[in-house]
């Protein structure tokens, strides 16, 4: 009898410390841990650099906002659309470039990749997250349909400058869009950029057909 007694005391004193254990809240990692963990597991190869770990203010704020659960502030969404609004460069001589080379940018998915060219021009990828041509069977679903946007919008210089506006810098108009910023961050040139406008924007574009 005794020795059922130790036993039993024995189990409750192992399930109550097993409960113990579960219960206890895990500790938060520091975001200075966070990097210092994600830079490890990375190694640089060409043009793929460990600064692409770095996050600027915008990314740092979303991510924060994502991490959080409840969303961006308002007074956040604000500022952040107004200081990328500000960063965007528009050309001086028009906005609209060759709808044909649009169409092989918004095709084009190469660039920026460890085992790309660098000497070579990026690709939109602009399939990889919306309709835009009746022709083109493959395409993502992120984004919005693109298909007849000139005739949609109109062809008027003041959509042109929007649309080269959100493509250099989709943060200037939604905070925390989940579009690249294509100029802002040099993936691709004015002139690339300018042809992708154009495929939106030509009434002889596919995208308006």
């Amino acid at each position: 009898m005794k020795t059922k007694t130790i036993v039993a005391l024995s189990l409750i004193g192992t399930v109550m410390g097993c409960a113990h254990m579960v219960s206890r809240s895990p500790v938060e990692p520091s975001d200075e841990e966070v990097k210092a963990t994600l830079k490890a597991s990375f190694r640089e190869v060409g043009q793929a650099k460990l600064d692409r770990l770095d996050q600027d203010e915008v990314q740092h704020l979303c991510s924060a906002a994502s991490a959080s659960g409840t969303g961006l502030s308002k007074e956040d969404a604000e500022r952040i659309e107004k200081s990328q609004m500000a960063s965007i460069k528009y050309p001086e001589d028009g906005y609209l470039g060759d709808w044909k080379n649009g169409e092989k940018i918004a095709q084009q998915g190469t660039g920026k990749q460890f085992s790309d060219d660098p000497a070579q021009p990026a690709g939109g990828n602009c399939y990889a997250c919306h309709e835009m041509t009746k022709e083109e069977i493959s395409f993502g679903t992120i984004g919005p349909s693109l298909r007849s946007f000139g005739k949609i919008r109109g062809y008027t210089l003041q959509m042109q400058k929007y649309a080269y506006g959100k493509i250099y810098n989709s943060e200037a108009f939604a905070a925390c869009s989940n579009m690249p910023r294509f100029g802002h961050m040099g993936i691709l040139t004015e002139k690339q950029i300018k042809d992708v406008v154009a495929l939106l924007m030509d009434p002889q574009s596919p995208v308006n057909k």
